[in-house]
């Protein structure tokens, strides 16, 4: 059947019409801060085949990974659904992310057809298991993450299995926001339904059909041009999860081979760690779906998403890894590990087309979890915090601050004061942007929020699901990394308590008058901070940006005594900051040799003669981190090692590659640290 242009385009934006009035119908009627408010939800239209086919301003980590479960759903009671059926689930291993991200999908059918799956995805704030708001750091299966619900028929035939949504909200905290939570979902999701059947009424269900399968065809053509265009070759890049095994840091590396071959892209993450009973893990729903919104942002943002963007595009990751999770790891960190799986394909991709890549992002969905029992109004409470991070730097701009990356779609990251001091027994003391947390460069990374929240129930349970702790954001062409996530708590006696497993913490007594301060992750910068204008690193620090001992430390500024940059004396800062860098000339070396086995994974090494270490002030075991200026770092840990030939860095191929650099080459190596506090 033939479609004209103007009837293809006029049907797309009808599907997606329809899902932004899904997101209103959720918004208006949900009952949970985290959904009405910081819009931590979001709705998709998806073809019989699984695919989505609509999208509006949702959320990418929640809409790309949602065809693998439309598929676990269909492949479970595909053959038995029928109109009037309603699907629930939550399992991250029947392609989930984590279970707080609960899904409706509803079967729309037309002429005994099924024509579109409307869903809904959100995050709902409390699931059950070990904590207030379930995710919990110290959390070692996935039983104490929550209550896993299967793809499963809560209605039938219109019909309400009330008993088994009894059960499910019997077993989560403040079940009567959870019951209007489902009822928001099934409500926007009737909504779509009734358009759905408009639309087909008016143009019969094999135009539409047709008009989504042109769609989702020139979405691909269009991505795999896009690709096409691209250099061929395999590019490589390597990145960290953080574990504290017995209370030791142990880095579980994320490594990436990215083949590009004529318009079609492999991304394989064979070598990743092993699983661990630990919340580093999860699904390959997420670990694809981080892939695909890593290739759509970077190399095509600028059509409406679809699955036809996705289909010239394959991803292996090996079950039982952390990249692959299998039962009964826990499952909880799927931002975690969405962000470093996008992190390895920025950095791969800062190799092929350095122009349209930003510094690394904040590293962590900075999942901060307070709850308890109120006794003034005798119930149940769970204040859900994400903290906004800083974005990474691009050579247009600084990356911006305290602001949803381009995983999150438009989900708020710096809830309202007014709004948690209405629902819980919190006090908001404090929300700022963190001076000198955006990573240096020519152009800046974004900074990190810093909020100050105090306690004023008689008691409460603190929980921390994050990363980038340890690794923070790096940077790309000479950029230098962001400031690491951090939290720890002010007691009401005056005292501060810091946690002994930075990023992860598990139901950690509060009581009143304690505060907990949460410090997001700033970005990565871009680019030589020595390039950067003086004016504007003079108005950063006017701002209150950055501070006047970073300006001369990383951006080489000296100010006058009216705030002024000093040109003169910037000048001569800079020559003399040039000249003690003291690159390294890179040496080939075997993989073996640059890495080094733990109790789990394996880190890289960067293997330094003594003199070499001590002319830098570097010392064993320091993360470090190697740049060439041609695309982006390469982290390692200090290995002081006097059979190393004084001035050489070794490296294996895949290190070279990823610094593009070649035997002999001059290669910066400069100690990992954070901005001045």
């Amino acid at each position: 059947m033939a479609v004209d242009p103007i009837t293809l385009e006029v049907l797309t934006q009808g599907l997606i019409s329809i899902v932004r009035e899904m997101r209103a119908t959720v918004m208006r009627t949900a009952k949970s801060v985290a959904i009405y408010e910081a819009k931590d939800f979001s709705c998709g239209l998806f073809a019989p085949g699984s695919q989505v086919v609509a999208q509006s301003n949702d959320i990418g980590s929640h809409v790309v990974p949602m065809p693998w479960s439309v598929r676990a759903a269909m492949a479970k009671l595909g053959e038995t659904l029928a109109p009037g059926d309603v699907l629930l689930m939550n399992d991250p291993y029947a392609g989930g992310t984590h279970l707080n991200d609960v899904t409706i999908i509803v079967p729309a059918f037309r002429e005994g057809r099924l024509a579109f799956f409307p869903a809904v995805r959100a995050h709902w704030p409390d699931v059950g298991g070990m904590v207030p708001g379930s995710m919990s750091g110290k959390a070692t299966e996935i039983y104490q993450e929550g209550i896993r619900i299967p793809p499963m028929k809560v209605m039938e035939a219109g019909r309400l299995n009330a008993p088994v949504l009894e059960l499910l909200l019997a077993n989560m905290r403040v079940p009567e926001e959870r019951q209007g939570d489902f009822d928001a979902m099934l409500a926007a999701c009737r909504v779509a339904e009734a358009r759905i059947q408009e639309m087909l009424a008016r143009y019969g269900i094999a135009l539409v059909e047709e008009a989504v399968r042109l769609d989702l065809d020139r979405s691909e053509a269009r991505m795999r041009a896009t690709i096409a265009s691209l250099p061929d070759g395999t590019y490589h890049y390597e990145d960290y999860l953080e574990t504290f095994p017995d209370g030791r840091f142990e880095p579980l590396l994320v490594p990436l081979a990215l083949t590009i071959a004529g318009d079609r892209m492999i991304a394989d993450f064979t070598g990743a760690a092993p699983q661990v009973p630990v919340p580093v893990n999860s699904t390959l729903a997420v670990t694809a779906g981080s892939v695909f919104i890593a290739v759509k942002s970077v190399l095509d943002p600028a059509l409406p998403l679809n699955q036809g963007s996705f289909r010239s595009i394959e991803v292996i990751a090996p079950a039982g890894t952390v990249l692959n999770v299998e039962r009964p790891a826990p499952a909880g960190s799927h931002g975690e590990v969405r962000k470093r799986v996008i992190a390895t394909m920025v950095g791969a991709l800062s190799q092929v087309t350095p122009e349209r890549v930003a510094g690394d992002l904040c590293r962590t969905s900075f999942h901060n979890l307070i709850g308890g029992w109120d006794p003034a109004s005798r119930r149940e409470w769970v204040h859900y915090e994400w903290s906004g991070g800083g974005n990474g730097a691009f050579r247009e701009g600084d990356g911006p601050s305290a602001m949803a990356p381009f995983d999150w779609g438009d989900l708020v990251t710096v809830q309202p004061s007014e709004v948690l001091e209405t629902r819980f027994p919190l006090l908001v003391e404090e929300s700022r942007l963190r001076t000198d947390s955006g990573g240096a460069g020519t152009t800046r990374g974004g900074l990190a929020m810093q909020r100050r929240i105090r306690l004023l129930a008689a008691e409460g349970r603190y929980s921390l699901l994050s990363d980038g702790a340890v690794v923070p954001a790096f940077g790309v062409l000479g950029g230098r990394s962001g400031l690491p996530v951090a939290s720890w708590v002010e007691k009401a006696d005056g005292g501060v308590e810091a946690f002994d497993t930075p990023g992860k913490v598990g139901g950690h007594l509060l009581r009143r008058g304690d505060a907990v301060v949460l410090r997001s992750a700033g970005g990565g910068g871009y680019g030589d901070p020595l390039q950067r204008p003086p004016a504007a690193v003079a108005e950063d620090v006017r701002l209150g940006l950055i501070s006047p001992e970073a300006a001369a430390a990383f951006y080489g500024v000296v100010l006058t005594a009216e705030g002024s940059a000093d040109l003169p004396a910037t000048e001569a800062r800079r020559t003399a900051l040039y000249a003690a860098r003291q690159p390294l000339a890179a040496a080939a070396a075997t993989q073996d040799s640059v890495f080094e086995a733990g109790s789990v994974s394996r880190r890289r090494l960067c293997r330094l003669h003594p003199a070499d270490a001590a002319a830098r002030g570097l010392t064993e075991d320091l993360l470090v981190e190697m740049d060439t200026g041609e695309a982006a770092a390469l982290r390692g840990w200090i290995r002081i090692d006097p059979t190393v030939p004084q001035g050489r860095l070794p490296l294996d191929p895949i290190g070279l590659g990823i610094l593009k650099a070649k035997p002999g080459g001059a290669v910066a190596l400069r100690a990992v640290q954070a901005l001045p506090a």
